[in-house]
């Protein structure tokens, strides 16, 4: 059972616990050790609009290499968030699509979208449709 937090004159802390932060669930550690390394949150967004082609994917996110894409995807593959698939050839292509766990995220991208574009200068309107409620 989560602990109850109350206000503060310092911030939000444990009740009952003399000031201070407290340190992050394991769960929420586990999130953001997996979405918090970089380019990850990035590739699963990509794939958030449906399935895609590695080329596709390369250009949906600026900057990645075609080396830091193919290990994300790979890692992300691992994790059960993200599904490849060869299609026969020639030429020989491979897709990617979220699995249902790597969909599950969208609401969390939602939020995280609208609080962004809330609160962080320059995010105003620059995120895709597929993201707003």
């Amino acid at each position: 059972m989560a602990k109850q937090r109350e206000p503060s004159a310092e911030g939000v802390r444990d009740a009952g616990q003399p000031g201070g932060c407290s340190a992050p669930e394991i769960a929420v550690n586990h999130v953001f050790a997996v979405l918090g390394k970089r380019w990850s949150g990035m590739v699963l967004a990509a794939l958030m609009t449906g399935p895609g082609h590695f080329t596709e994917l390369r250009r949906s996110v600026p900057g990645i290499s075609e080396r830091m894409l193919s290990d994300r995807l790979a890692e992300l593959a691992t994790l059960g968030l993200v599904r490849r698939r060869v299609e026969e050839g020639p030429p020989l292509r491979v897709s990617y699509r979220l699995t249902e766990a790597g969909m599950a995220l969208k609401p969390a991208m939602v939020a995280l979208t609208s609080w962004a574009e809330e609160h962080l200068p320059g995010a105003e309107g620059k995120c895709p449709d597929a993201f707003r409620e």
